[in-house]
């Protein structure tokens, strides 16, 4: 389980978490609600460690995981923009983070060929990802993040860049790797319709205080 606990962050005088909580239990997907500017991306980077909290911590199956780095909070990350590398092959990029773990390559291409052919993207293996279509990049996005097997993912805006036809599908591609993978899930989005076709259960986020939703 991901909890935040009590968690306080300000940006200038204004409350972007007041005393915050937030519990996120194995295989839950929790979405998070707000207007832009709210706070929401900055739950996710104080989560993931990449923005310290003013107050309140951040635990993991019952560890205080506060001071980790977020490289040894086993979390992963996604933005809408994919963040994928130009410069590799779709194999590579799915293998980026095995070859960060110090596995060897051969064996993290292996792996990441395996994942890619569950993904049903084999064909496009060593194609650049910019030649790929933006349900392809995402899915390459989300098999980059699911193949070191993170404890966590948290989700930005993950769908925002695709046409709705897309995103539908996506969306019930993503909650069903979600759940065969048993990862706590945070999806930050704008899109009411789309948290509640992902979510478990839903929470709008305004002055600093969650309001759940369902």
């Amino acid at each position: 389980m991901l909890e935040l606990r009590q968690i306080t962050k300000h940006y200038g005088n204004r409350a972007l978490a007041d005393q915050l909580d937030l519990r996120v239990g194995e295989g839950e997907i929790v979405a998070l609600l707000g207007p832009s500017g709210s706070g929401k991306s900055t739950l996710l980077k104080i989560a993931a460690g990449l923005e310290a909290a003013e107050a309140g911590s951040v635990w993991f199956d019952n560890e205080d995981i506060s001071r980790l780095p977020p490289e040894r909070r086993g979390f992963a990350l996604m933005f809408q923009d994919f963040a994928l590398f130009p410069h590799l092959d779709v194999r590579d990029n799915v293998a980026f983070g095995l070859v960060e773990q110090r596995v060897p390559k051969a064996q993290a291409r292996q792996r990441a060929e395996a994942l890619l052919e569950r993904f049903g993207l084999a064909n496009h293996a060593r194609h650049r990802v910019w030649t790929l279509s933006g349900g392809e990049q995402q899915r390459v996005a989300l098999a980059r993040a699911l193949i070191t097997a993170p404890r966590a993912l948290l989700l930005d805006e993950p769908f925002s860049a695709l046409d709705a036809a897309l995103r539908r599908n996506l969306q019930a591609e993503f909650c069903q790797r979600i759940f065969d993978v048993g990862m706590a899930t945070v999806l930050v989005t704008h899109d009411e319709a789309e948290a509640q076709a992902m979510a478990t259960c839903g929470f709008r986020l305004m002055e600093g205080r969650l309001e759940k939703l369902w």
